[in-house]
């Protein structure tokens, strides 16, 4: 009866090993993630203008988007219309709490002025172009990320803005300190040697 308990087991473990290796085979990114061309990289929408650093998220997008043509696998374009991926950037600066403005278009204005006054920090701001209808820019106190976050999404698989992509959960997303930085942009280099990875499984029988 020993025997046989041991046998089980042994067989059951061998089962186990077999399963476990099979998924190691399984790609880290998806086929459809694989397989897009166009790349949209904005600032993550929810993200105020830092008070103390007006263009970091600015600068922090900008840098992705160098970073990305460079690499030259993703061509980046201006619209959610055309892309079959989309990247949200938001700069961390180690507080989980800090005051910023929000109710801007932070997408698609210049940075927003801060203006010290008697009861406290006015904000102003020209338009850059059409712009959503907003309150208007206003304080907060916001809660988030210490560290850089790089967030991928996919984009509208027709192409025709039915839906918004950022409502559905994110395919990858990346975090680290100084990951949005140049001229390194960490997070892109994570990126890229992921889609190369998950290619090198996908074509692995």
């Amino acid at each position: 009866m020993h025997y046989r308990r041991v046998l089980i087991f042994s067989i059951a473990s061998l089962l186990c090993m077999s399963a476990a290796a099979k998924d190691k085979k399984k790609t880290l990114l998806p086929i459809d993630v694989l397989q897009a061309r166009t790349v949209w990289v904005i600032i993550d929408p929810e993200a105020g203008v830092d008070v103390e650093d007006p263009n970091a998220n600015r600068i922090a997008r900008e840098n992705v988007e160098n970073a990305i043509a460079k690499w030259g696998r993703l061509s980046p374009v201006t619209d959610a219309s055309m892309a079959d991926l989309i990247i949200t950037v938001r700069k961390g600066n180690g507080k989980l709490v800090q005051p910023t403005i929000g109710g801007t278009p932070i997408n698609n204005s210049p940075p927003v002025i801060m203006q010290p006054s008697d009861s406290g920090i006015n904000a102003a701001g020209h338009a850059g172009g059409p712009q959503p209808q907003t309150s208007g820019p206003r304080p907060q106190m916001e809660v988030g990320s210490t560290e850089d976050m790089f967030v991928v999404y996919r984009g509208d698989p027709n192409h025709n803005r039915t839906s918004n992509p950022l409502d559905y959960p994110p395919v990858w997303r990346y975090s680290a300190k100084d990951a949005l930085e140049s001229p390194g942009v960490p997070a892109v280099d994570v990126f890229r040697k992921l889609v190369a990875e998950s290619e090198k499984q996908a074509n692995t029988p």
